[in-house]
């Protein structure tokens, strides 16, 4: 039997920027304690390497992985001076160990040569990073230093789709439509929007079954209780 085809949701920018209003406090006072869920201990290095860590794995085995990993690697020449097969071996319950290890070990040489070492903050440097698309940049660009940056993961580009946000499944092209209806400053920012969605994400919106009957955003949401949608 075919699946059945959902029925996108029509998106109209003023609406959507009028929404994002609305659910924004809402979404602040459920989550006050919102943050990263990945452990990094306040160096931009050791978030850039959990991040890399972070593709198609989860933040739990993540954590378990860094936790042994930043007391063995404390910065970027450590990371150059093993063999690569011991590093792969380090994170290899990381999944895609190989290239991850690849893109590590690149952008530690990259950093050491062309930023004595330390983390730039700018997009356009940290897109210059092996392993760095705009989603990575912006997670250390909003979390590392205070630059506003919205975080296009897969529930950041899940809600706001149900949400009425955007239409767009794109990151990139998400994020822009994002950055033009979500405040910069207000109520958290670019930031701490991206962590109120993750989170409302993980513990109401899940993907295949969200609890609208449970969610606090659930009158200002196009897609409640329409499977259709989801």
């Amino acid at each position: 039997m075919a699946k059945a085809k959902k029925t996108k949701i029509k998106v109209d920018p003023a609406e959507a920027k009028d929404r994002v209003l609305k659910i924004l406090p809402i979404l602040k006072k459920t989550y006050p304690d919102a943050k990263i869920a990945l452990n990094w201990d306040d160096s931009p290095w050791d978030l850039f390497v959990a991040v890399v860590l972070s593709a198609q794995c989860t933040d739990v085995r993540v954590n378990m992985v860094t936790k042994d990993l930043f007391q063995k690697y404390k910065k970027p020449q450590d990371y150059l001076d093993v063999p690569a097969e011991e590093l792969q071996q380090d994170i290899r319950s990381t999944g895609f160990y190989k290239n991850k290890a690849k893109n590590i070990r690149g952008a530690a040489e990259k950093l050491i040569r062309d930023f004595g070492g330390r983390m730039p903050q700018t997009m356009e440097e940290l897109l210059t990073l092996p392993g760095a698309g705009r989603k990575t940049a912006n997670c250390i660009l909003g979390n590392a230093f205070g630059v506003p940056g919205i975080t296009c993961d897969t529930h950041v580009i899940r809600l706001s789709r149900r949400l009425g946000l955007s239409a767009n499944a794109d990151p990139v092209k998400l994020e822009f439509d994002l950055m033009d209806i979500v405040p910069k400053k207000r109520f958290g920012g670019w930031t701490m929007f991206s962590h109120y969605i993750i989170f409302h994400g993980r513990n109401i919106c899940k993907a295949r079954k969200p609890d609208c009957a449970n969610c606090p955003v659930a009158k200002h949401c196009p897609s409640a209780n329409k499977p259709e949608l989801w």
